[in-house]
């Protein structure tokens, strides 16, 4: 019984032993030996770690190599069959940046103009009416947008007083209160390609969401922007807007 006993001791102090020394691997960096490594990682790329390890196999080329990539200028992506407005703002924009913007907003593969479209969006209109029954939803994603997008630079309240202008990194952002004649297609084209020291947005948001920005930044000009009546009529329209309506 004793030499048993002893016997099943070495035997675990021998296993256990084993397990440690195996596991320990001379690269500095490395967590150890992974027993079963598909618990841990997946086989596939992994566009955000930069581990340049692909199957198993580590390439050191790859370690630096940036793999999740922006879509080439343009691109459609497939939206498949819905909205037909939706669909239709999957296609490229249709006013292009000027041709100064390539070094002034590092636009680089994008088909310039030689016109100052900017000035040109002022007849571009929100193609999402706000009514009285999608105020709310358009606003609570304006919000979110606005809080991941813009606040740090724009303030909470719009006031261009964000964290970003508070630590002196960026300065001259302006309140929009103080732009309340700009259309909503030129907030658009603003946040599109980028204004001033801000930068273009067109990889980060979609059309729809940046329409939805138009929207939420419109209060910050009108506090009734909006709101409405018991009779569903809009309180205040913004100038040059046109995409507040009564709902019928």
């Amino acid at each position: 019984m004793r030499r048993t006993l002893i016997f099943g001791t070495y035997i675990t102090a021998l296993t256990i032993t084993l397990f440690v020394l195996g596991s320990c691997v001379s690269d500095p960096d490395s967590s150890g030996l992974e027993y079963m490594p598909d618990m841990y990682r997946a086989p596939s790329i992994e566009v955000y770690v930069d581990n340049g390890e692909i199957r198993g196999k580590r390439f050191p080329k790859y370690k630096t190599a940036l793999s999740a990539l922006t879509p080439p200028n343009n691109s459609i992506p497939y939206y498949g069959k819905g909205d037909s407005m939706l669909v239709k703002l999957m296609l490229p924009y249709a006013r292009k940046a000027n041709i100064l913007f390539r070094e002034s907003h590092g636009l680089y593969g994008f088909n310039f103009s030689m016109f100052d479209e900017y000035a040109l969006a002022i007849n571009d209109k929100n193609p999402f009416l706000l009514t009285n029954k999608n105020s709310e939803e358009m606003f609570l994603k304006g919000k979110e947008l606005y809080t991941a997008m813009c606040q740090h630079c724009h303030g909470e309240k719009g006031d261009g007083m964000g964290p970003m202008v508070m630590s002196g990194a960026y300065l001259g952002v302006p309140a929009y209160a103080e732009r309340s004649a700009l259309s909503d297609g030129q907030i658009f084209y603003s946040i599109y390609y980028g204004k001033g020291m801000m930068g273009a947005h067109n990889s980060l948001v979609t059309k729809k969401e940046i329409w939805t920005l138009v929207h939420y930044v419109r209060q910050f000009q009108n506090p009734d922007y909006g709101k409405f009546d018991k009779n569903g009529n809009p309180k205040s329209l913004v100038k040059m807007d046109s995409t507040v309506t009564k709902t019928k």
